[in-house]
């Protein structure tokens, strides 16, 4: 048998019993995916990728590292460590989750994914790197990264312009993402021109995205109500119509109580508020040409914050 049939047996029965032992031990399911040459030349036949060429030397993000060829999980982000050895370093595996072999060099310990049996790479003690004094040195080829979902929650703000309403949410921390449209009308997919109409009986709003965990939806609605005037109706500024008018359209019993509070606080201290409270219909996105509008274009001094809270 040639060397190149050889290799072709080696692999495919590395492959087959491997898929046949996970099999009988998980029901009978497995997800072994389809690699490249590249990726067989490691995962498979316990190659070694260029040192610092690989996708994750230089990457540190939340979330978990997965087998490049069955996705089992195997190490937290958090046990990652810049290691300057030109491959990603760990200092330790998620349990159970990596084996520990002899190499066939007879002098290193190989590491493979305890679910596939794939090549991930070689562990080493005794370098003092970090407090485990082990580091698992892995080809970033027999990997893949999943991020950490982050929690969000979204919010939709209507006071004037949208244009200076969106500006004013994109500087907050904690904002991930904001979008202007249109909402609080009949029209379906209305254009610019017909809300302008006043006919459409939408709002100019904003719909903005957000992280629960750095910036909350009342520190949002107290920007809101800071950001235009909302004793106003159907004005701000020079805007006038209903398409201008102030509301705030809520996603949930939460922020509906959270926006009454604050109105009730507004009220104490002397503002008549105008502000409409409506539950969150269908938003309907603008034209792209007024998507960050005054981060292409510049301005944004059409909404000035006024502390009316007295904080």
């Amino acid at each position: 048998m040639s060397g190149i049939w050889r290799a072709a047996a080696v692999t495919f029965m590395t492959i087959f019993t491997t898929a046949l032992a996970l099999a009988s031990e998980g029901g009978g399911e497995l997800d072994i995916r389809d690699l490249t040459p590249d990726e067989e030349a490691v995962i498979v036949h316990g190659g070694t990728e260029r040192p610092f060429t690989g996708e994750y030397v230089e990457h540190f993000e939340d979330g978990t590292y997965h087998c490049r060829r069955c996705g089992a999980a195997l190490y937290n982000a958090e046990a990652k460590f810049r290691a300057n050895c030109g491959w990603p370093a760990f200092e330790a595996e998620i349990e159970g989750a990596v084996e520990h072999r002899p190499d066939a060099d007879g002098f290193r310990t190989e590491i493979v994914c305890a679910t596939c049996s794939a090549h991930l790479g070689h562990v080493f003690e005794g370098e003092r790197y970090t407090e485990t004094d082990t580091r698992h040195c892995v080809n970033s080829i027999s990997l893949d990264f999943v991020p950490v979902e982050m929690p969000t929650e979204t919010a939709v703000f209507a006071g004037g312009c949208f244009w200076g309403v969106e500006s004013a949410f994109k500087s907050i921390d904690g904002v991930i993402e904001t979008t202007v449209g249109y909402t609080g009308g009949s029209t379906e997919n209305p254009d610019y021109s017909e809300v302008c109409s006043g006919t459409t009986g939408h709002a100019e709003a904003v719909q903005v995205v957000f992280d629960p965990n750095a910036v909350s939806f009342e520190e949002l609605a107290r920007l809101f109500f800071e950001i235009h005037d909302p004793t106003s109706i159907n004005c701000q500024g020079l805007d006038f119509g209903s398409q201008y008018r102030s509301a705030i359209y809520t996603a949930d019993d939460l922020q509906r109580e959270t926006v009454e509070a604050l109105i009730e606080e507004l009220y104490a201290r002397g503002y008549r508020i105008v502000t409409q409270v409506e539950p969150v219909g269908t938003f309907w996105s603008a034209e792209e040409y007024h998507q960050d509008y005054y981060e292409r274009q510049g301005g944004g001094l059409c909404h000035m914050r006024v502390n009316r809270f007295g904080d």
